[in-house]
C-alpha cells in the first residue's frame, strides 16, 4: 500500500481541496475602526458589505462592529483555505460574505480574485459564529469539477 497521503481524493465532486479557520476579538476590530475610520472598512470590506455595516452601524455601533469582525475573520479564514494568505489575487475587498435569502453565508468573489479561484476551486462554504468579545469563521473550498 502506498503510504502517501497527497491526493487521496483525485477529483472527486464534493471533495474538500482547502480548509481555514480565524478567531479574533472583536475589541481589536474596535480599536482599529476607532483609529482608522471608515478608512478601515472601505479597505476590509466589499461593496455590499459596506452597506449592511453601514445598516447595522446606524442602529446599534455594537452590531456594526461585529459585523465588521465576522466578515474580516472570514475573508482570513478563506484566504487561509485557497493557500494565498493575503496576496494578489486575493485582497481584503475583493472577497465578500453575503446571505442567501434563508440567511446562510455565502462567498461572492470579484475579478481577478474571482477567475483565478473558479479555474482552481468549487464551491466555498463559509460559516461564522460569535460570542462575547470573540468572533470565529471556518471556510472550506471544494476540488473543481473535472469537465
Amino acid at each position: 500500500m502506498n503510504s502517501s497521503h497527497a491526493n487521496l481524493t483525485p477529483n472527486v465532486q464534493g471533495a474538500i481541496a482547502g480548509i481555514g479557520t480565524d478567531i479574533i476579538y472583536v475589541h481589536r476590530i474596535e480599536l482599529s475602526l476607532a483609529r482608522f475610520g471608515e478608512r478601515f472598512v472601505k479597505r476590509i470590506l466589499g461593496p455590499q458589505e459596506i452597506e449592511k455595516y453601514h445598516r447595522r452601524a446606524a442602529r446599534d455601533p455594537r452590531r456594526g462592529v461585529r459585523f465588521l469582525a465576522t466578515r474580516f475573520a472570514a475573508k482570513e479564514a478563506f484566504s487561509k483555505a485557497i493557500g494565498l494568505g493575503m496576496r494578489m489575487p486575493m485582497y481584503w475587498s475583493a472577497m465578500q460574505t453575503l446571505n442567501e435569502i434563508s440567511g446562510k453565508p455565502i462567498v461572492v468573489l470579484a475579478e481577478p480574485l474571482k477567475t483565478w479561484y473558479e479555474q482552481r476551486y468549487g464551491v466555498a462554504h463559509v460559516s461564522l459564529t460569535d460570542e462575547s468579545d470573540l468572533v470565529m469563521a471556518f471556510v472550506m473550498v471544494e476540488q473543481r469539477r473535472s469537465t
